[in-house]
């Protein structure tokens, strides 16, 4: 039987190098994209309306990306092609960002910002699958988190730098972005693109006749790709159509009747379309027109292993924490240690700098601590790894409140780093064991929907939240976050990790 051959240290540096540049540009987005949409006169509680355009992408850009790239095979490769078309346009995208005259257009740019950093992300989760032994699988995703969190501590911490040790402005006038901002941003571009290009000309894929020649053996592998191509019958998605379009017709006129908040109306418009993206597979299905990427993404999701429905419930809990702490830690520390909201004064921008920082020590730590994930899964197991974790991001979360110095908050992001350190390498881990191997990027593309999904309940409610039951603090949208991140710790224990030795 035919394996793949185990990569070297350098091969797998190499091969996940580009997640530098990825992470560059996604940590900037974090950090800053908040503070240019107060700047550009954004209310503290419309916040996260405003951020619903980078869910919303990913959910959308994902599994159309993974599709496309489990069935492309060029002189580029498989998944390069996309590296690199990803990181071209998010370079462009990082440069005009900052550069925005108008709230809108800010919000515009986010959209276009974020869909190109998918374009580029999704297909590196697939590549660790790709090209990988299942047993350096978790050094793979290790590595990428390593990269994510060098990546992330510089571009975070570039506003802070440009203001302190280089003397860049880091105030400006009313409505405009501060030049440290502008030239993170610019740096960001070209770091993605050149990271990227590293990874594209360093390393080589496998051919489909390698990867078929890889596979042809594994019996059990061949049963489950045969079972995962079969499309499902049409009343599998028609019978259950209709309670999701009636139950968000209820929700938006329920949102209506009592004046709710407006960002509530997306929880409602999201069944609805859920509903219809039913009926429209079911009647494909039933014309006989079931040979296209729609129909097999949506089957795909319906016929999803068990490892991945649990893992599914923990990505959801995890990501709604990480979605209010990168909205919300700004608002939450400029008031609620720094003692101000006006963001065109002195201090709010030191808050602002300095939530940057913080962001880049947790990152940081994770980074260190992600070579040490894989030593604590071989003594114990991937899952009380994952549990441990976040159980310390949520308790670090949950800490800022309890702080009155800044710099104490370094100890809340040293937890938070933890966990962030697994949730970008351990659920992958998990799941691409118990995946089909055809398949790999269309279930990475599938599996975002459990990372975007609270993202855009995060966006709908948190405003709410923070308005009408927080008083207005956003502090308490880090502290809700915290308990969800704990929450999702102790769901770990209920997934069933199919490729784990120590299991």
């Amino acid at each position: 039987m035919k394996q793949k051959p185990r990569l070297s240290f350098w091969q797998i540096w190499n091969m996940s190098f580009g997640f530098l540049g990825i992470q560059f540009g996604f940590a900037l987005q974090n950090a800053n994209v908040s503070r240019i949409f107060e700047t550009l006169g954004a209310n503290v509680e419309d916040i996260p309306i405003l951020w619903i355009a980078a869910p919303v992408t990913g959910l959308i850009i994902q599994p159309i990306i993974g599709h496309m790239s489990d069935n492309t095979w060029n002189k580029f490769g498989r998944r390069r092609p996309y590296f690199l078309v990803g990181a071209i346009l998010a370079s462009i995208a990082l440069l005009i960002m900052p550069n925005s005259p108008a709230l809108w257009v800010a919000a515009g740019m986010l959209w276009i910002m974020d869909a190109s950093i998918n374009i580029s992300m999704e297909p590196f989760r697939a590549f660790v699958g790709d090209m990988l032994p299942s047993e350096q699988r978790t050094k793979g995703f290790a590595m990428q988190s390593f990269f994510i969190g060098t990546g992330a501590v510089i571009a975070s911490a570039l506003p802070y730098i440009m203001t302190n040790w280089l003397n860049i402005a880091n105030t400006a006038p009313d409505g405009q972005i501060p030049p440290s901002v502008k030239f993170s941003f610019y740096i960001g571009g070209a770091i993605f693109l050149i990271a990227v290009l590293w990874t594209v000309i360093r390393t080589k894929e496998y051919s489909p006749e390698e990867i078929k020649e890889f596979q042809e053996e594994h019996k059990e592998q061949l049963k489950i790709q045969n079972e995962q191509d079969e499309i499902l019958p049409a009343n599998r998605f028609l019978k259950s159509s209709i309670f999701w379009i009636i139950g968000g017709a209820i929700l938006a006129f329920l949102v209506f009747y009592f004046k709710m908040e407006a960002e509530l109306y997306i929880l409602g418009f999201g069944l609805i379309v859920y509903g219809l993206v039913q009926v429209i597979t079911g009647s494909l299905i039933i014309s006989g027109k079931d040979k296209n990427g729609f129909v097999e993404v949506i089957n795909d999701l319906f016929k999803m292993p068990t490892t991945m429905k649990q893992l599914a419930i923990v990505q959801f809990f995890s990501w709604f924490a990480l979605f209010a702490m990168w909205i919300y830690t700004t608002a939450a520390v400029t008031s609620h240690i720094y003692g101000t909201s006006d963001s065109s004064c002195e201090l709010y921008n030191e808050g602002a700098n300095w939530v940057g920082i913080l962001f880049a020590v947790y990152n940081g730590f994770a980074a260190i601590v992600a070579f040490l994930l894989p030593v604590l899964a071989k003594y114990t197991n991937r899952k009380i790894t994952h549990l441990i974790a976040l159980i310390a991001g949520g308790l670090g979360l949950i800490s800022i409140y309890f702080f009155n110095d800044p710099n104490m908050l370094i100890i809340s992001m040293v937890g938070v780093g933890l966990a962030w350190a697994s949730i970008l390498a351990m659920p992958y881990a998990i799941l691409t064991g118990s995946l089909p191997q055809h398949k790999l990027g269309i279930y990475m593309g599938i599996f975002n929907f459990f990372i975007v999904i609270p993202q855009i309940l995060a966006a709908s409610i948190l405003g709410f939240f923070v308005r009408n039951i927080a008083g207005g603090h956003a502090i308490y949208a880090l502290i809700l976050g915290g308990v969800s991140m704990i929450l999702a710790g102790f769901l770990t224990l209920l997934v069933k990790d199919v490729d784990d030795p120590n299991q």
